[in-house]
């Protein structure tokens, strides 16, 4: 048996490669932009908050990654349409999509009103579906296949007792998208994947890597269960991002791919 010869420089190359990262002012979306800048891709960087868009792109201009920002969130067609019309007038296609906006809103169910679910259903899942639906029309249109990577969580397969109905939801949705289109778009060499974390370090979640009686206590809990034994830092979904968004992951679609250190294992 005579092995294949690899290029193992090759296969996680994205250099050259139009890359559109959604939500890039959020933790995760940070990690998609200095990962994917830093191996090479043109980015188009999007978010609402045009101030923070703007601090992120003189960021990693200071890195030597360069940007193009967009100031607009996933809301509608129109913003969806726009946000890969300025990623092909500026890089000339469409070759990754990564979708890191999204939400939470916890509250228990009897509690919450349906405007509030409603609110994140519109932010988690019906903004990757419209994203998607852009991109993926260029991606078609191109004919030189692609790379979808959605955000997904440990809690789109594990319920949650805090209140977690509408993000538990949202994110099986994702979950459930991904594998939908990982089987539409197959035949047109677009690959679909989600990323799935569990608590990693950023502004939201920081309190719970603190030395107080409270992050401690809650840290213990968490930890008994994640067989890797701490909590998950950024660099964590680096990796498995690079995998998802290069030629490495060229046979892999549908998948939910889980960077929580063995939490939903067991």
């Amino acid at each position: 048996m005579t092995l294949p010869r690899l290029e193992i420089d090759k296969l996680f190359d994205v250099s050259g490669k139009s890359a559109i990262v959604v939500g890039a002012t959020g933790a995760f979306g940070k990690v998609a932009c200095s990962t994917l800048g830093a191996a090479g891709a043109r980015l188009t960087i999007t978010a609402g908050d045009s101030a923070n868009l703007n601090v992120l792109a003189d960021e990693l201009s200071a890195a030597g990654i360069a940007a193009h920002s967009v100031a607009r969130r996933p809301n509608s067609e129109a913003d969806c349409e726009a946000i890969v019309a300025a990623a092909v007038a500026e890089h000339g296609g469409v070759d990754v999509l990564v979708v890191a906006s999204g939400m939470n809103d916890v509250a228990p169910i009897v509690e919450m009103a349906p405007e509030r679910f409603q609110r994140v259903m519109l932010a988690n899942v019906e903004g990757a579906w419209l994203m998607a639906q852009a991109a993926g029309r260029q991606m078609i249109k191109q004919g030189r296949g692609g790379k979808v990577v959605f955000t997904s969580s440990a809690r789109g397969k594990l319920g949650h007792p805090a209140g977690y109905s509408a993000y538990c939801t949202s994110k099986s949705a994702v979950d459930g998208l991904t594998k939908a289109l990982g089987c539409e778009w197959g035949k047109h060499g677009i690959t679909v994947n989600a990323l799935a974390p569990t608590v990693f370090r950023s502004p939201l979640t920081a309190w719970m890597f603190e030395e107080t009686e409270k992050a401690q206590s809650v840290r213990t809990g968490f930890l008994a269960r994640v067989p890797i034994g701490r909590l998950g830092e950024p660099e964590d979904l680096a990796g498995p991002l690079l995998f998802l968004c290069s030629r490495a992951s060229d046979f892999h679609t549908g998948h939910i791919v889980y960077a929580d250190g063995g939490y939903t294992a067991g």
